[in-house]
């Protein structure tokens, strides 16, 4: 639909300037439609999905009648999630940049409260906050909600949904009746207009119909494979297409570790997000994952809604989400400011018919398609290798390795032998490793009944036997802390738990900061693992590590005591 410009809907010119800075030309329809009726004063119910615009709809109304000059809080945004209310009061902070002397701010749980407590006696403007944390401090005192003029409920489906039932009402209850309150929310189920007919006074409906509720603009298929083989699909798929940025969607905070430390160890940059993560953890985590040093970032649901990044390229459902909204508020973080985006989830079994649900619900079909080859992937490596070497060749961008050449050439090599050992090196070195999928894991080497139970017999002997001498290398191991500078460390893990060198060693310098390539030897034992650090880096690595888990797994590490003697 045709929209007016922004200089029609009775913005000031304060916000017009800043509007005019960030690049908007014409407002969006859910933006068109409720900037005249919230800066009237009346109750409104806006009804629009992710990434229509709805945060510049209630924050422009906002920024509007805001008196800088009283030092108190005048407008209160409720979000579902601590990222989301991030996001949301830096849009304010960006719209607001020529309003001199307004002050916004976020409050939420998992941040330093000192710094909240400040904010509230300073006298913030417009406070944006989650319902657990804004109750909090209702109940301290420290958030006087007395000249509260506005109030805005961001996502109001998704709290209730989240069980804010109780803090919202409470929260709501608590201010002015003489206040205006504008509900936004992606559908109007029975606890919205439940909520709208306790608090709202005979507010105006606004509603964006949209045939369907994914952006064309997402390419979206799928895949069927079995569980044990996700990690090496999810491995093609980034091979043959690799993206700038992606995000892998899970359903538990487990299989987020998991995933997580399997693609670390194939040689991936991936990161993690779930509940479990501090504040301070995930700020630095969404910094690097937006700054492009982490390629990857696997996360549950807790990043579905709230994560404004442009740049990521695509979105895999490692598991199908439980809720289709889930899934379109998911595959939403890609294709977003006009640009492409792809969309790939992994089903098996009865994930079909969840996902025939979500295809109903979206109104769109979502492809089926096969998974790609070794061959293939191995293909499109090679051809993205030979653009490499001829764009280099086309460029003239050259080393200087004349000497080398002419030294291969007289020892009788051929040139074309001579390249070809080069791209195999080259090859060799960009390949990743990892485990081979379904079609290539090997059987067992029986026919019959005999067969099985001689080859059971022998398996359990090899163990035996494995058992038996790691415990007698335990024992008579000398102790390892002979590097100079270096210090032994005991970690509870090993290789009954499947965990490997690099899983370690990843996980150590991503949690702990310290600089690659400083940790020494890992050494790894059936249900311990031994690991050499710098003794200066000690203690801030048991730190970093304190509440981590790898594979999913707690672990406990400390520097090693040193092989138990026997006393003579």
């Amino acid at each position: 639909m045709d929209t007016p410009p922004f200089s029609e809907l009775g913005l000031p010119d304060s916000l017009l300037a800043a509007i005019q800075d960030m690049g908007f030309e014409s407002p969006s329809p859910i933006q068109a439609k409720t900037i005249p009726l919230a800066m009237t004063g009346r109750d409104l119910v806006g009804l629009s999905q992710t990434g229509s615009g709805k945060t510049a709809a209630f924050a422009l109304p906002v920024l509007s009648q805001i008196d800088t000059s009283l030092n108190e809080t005048q407008a209160l945004i409720v979000c579902p999630t601590r990222e989301l209310a991030v996001q949301v009061c830096e849009e304010v902070h960006r719209l607001g940049k020529k309003i001199k002397l307004l002050r916004a701010m976020p409050v939420y749980g998992g941040a330093p409260i000192d710094r909240q407590l400040k904010g509230f006696r300073q006298g913030a403007h417009i406070v944006v906050g989650t319902p657990g944390r804004l109750l909090d401090h209702l109940k301290r005192r420290s958030f006087n909600p007395r000249n509260v003029k506005t109030v805005i409920l961001d996502e109001a489906d998704r709290m209730l949904d989240m069980g804010f039932r109780e803090e919202m009402e409470d929260l709501l209850g608590s201010l002015p009746k003489e206040r205006q309150i504008l509900f936004f929310s992606a559908t109007m189920n029975r606890g919205v207009s439940k909520l709208i007919q306790n608090f709202g006074n005979e507010p105006e409906v606004v509603e964006i119909e949209r045939k369907a509720l994914t952006v064309d603009s997402i390419d979206q298929s799928c895949y069927e494979v079995r569980q044990r083989s996700k990690i090496e699909v999810l491995s093609r798929l980034l091979d043959i297409h690799p993206p700038r940025l992606a995000v892998v969607f899970c359903n538990t905070k487990r299989l987020v570790d998991e995933v997580t430390e399997s693609l670390l160890a194939r040689g991936y940059t991936a990161d993690r997000l779930h509940g479990d993560i501090t504040q301070q953890m995930r700020e630095r985590v969404l910094n690097r994952f937006r700054e492009g040093k982490v390629e990857l970032l696997v996360a549950t649901d807790v990043a579905a809604r709230g994560l404004d990044i442009d740049d990521v390229e695509l979105v895999v459902n490692y598991e199908i989400p439980h809720d289709p909204e889930d899934y379109v508020h998911r595959i939403g973080r890609t294709g977003r400011a006009g640009r492409k985006g792809r969309a790939v989830t992994f089903v098996y079994g009865r994930d079909i018919y969840r996902l025939q649900t979500i295809e109903k619900f979206t109104r769109q079909t979502i492809r089926r398609e096969r998974v790609p080859s070794k061959e293939q992937v191995e293909g499109k490596r090679a051809d993205h290798l030979f653009e490499s070497v001829r764009e280099r060749l086309e460029k003239k961008n050259l080393g200087d390795y004349q000497v080398y050449l002419d030294r291969l050439l007289e020892q009788g090599h051929t040139a074309t032998d001579i390249t070809n050992a080069a791209i195999t090196l080259l090859r060799e070195a960009t390949t990743r490793e990892g485990e081979s999928i379904d079609e290539d894991r090997q059987k067992e080497p029986f026919t019959n009944e005999r067969q099985r139970s001689n080859w059971r017999e022998q398996k359990r002997e090899r163990g035996s036997n494995r058992f038996e001498r790691d415990r007698k290398e335990r024992s008579d191991r000398p102790a390892r802390n002979g590097a100079k500078g270096m210090t032994c460390l005991f970690m509870n893990l090993g290789k009954t738990q499947h965990v490997k060198p690099g899983d370690i060693a990843g996980m150590i310098y991503r949690e702990c900061r310290i600089p690659d390539g400083s940790l020494g030897k890992i050494t790894l034992f059936p249900k311990h693992t031994l690991i050499d650090a710098p003794e200066d880096q000690v203690d801030e690595i048991m730190s970093g590590l304190r509440g981590a888990k790898l594979r999913g797994r707690t672990f406990r590490i400390d520097r090693d005591q040193g092989p138990k003697r026997k006393e003579k």
